[in-house]
């Protein structure tokens, strides 16, 4: 089980961490939104979790809960740039389907 960043997206978190002055890294989630079911969570993490899983990717840890890894396994985080538009973008294989507004998913 894994979930990674693309080398964009660790140095955004990486600067954002940087000016928050604080935070062990990145911290995803699934919560239950939408008209596809599911929708992501991402946050800073200040500490960790319990039933955290950590992962590493390029010198950032990522923290997933034991609930949400199962939709959360082999995804790649990426952060783009589009015209004026930036964010992050998930590449998850679990994916059946998405909304058309693309804020909610389902596995």
């Amino acid at each position: 089980m894994a979930v990674t960043l693309t080398e964009s997206a660790a140095k955004h978190v990486s600067n954002y961490i940087a000016k928050r002055g604080k935070g062990l890294g990145l911290r995803l989630g699934v919560k239950t939104s939408g008209c596809s079911g599911m929708a992501y969570k991402v946050e800073f993490a200040d500490v960790k979790g319990e039933d955290d899983h950590i992962f590493e990717s390029f010198g950032v840890k990522v923290f997933v809960d034991e609930k949400s890894l199962p939709y959360l396994d082999g995804t790649e985080l990426d952060y783009t740039r589009e015209g004026l538009n930036e964010g992050f973008k998930f590449h998850n294989p679990n994916e059946t389907s998405r909304c058309g507004c693309g804020e909610s998913f389902h596995v």
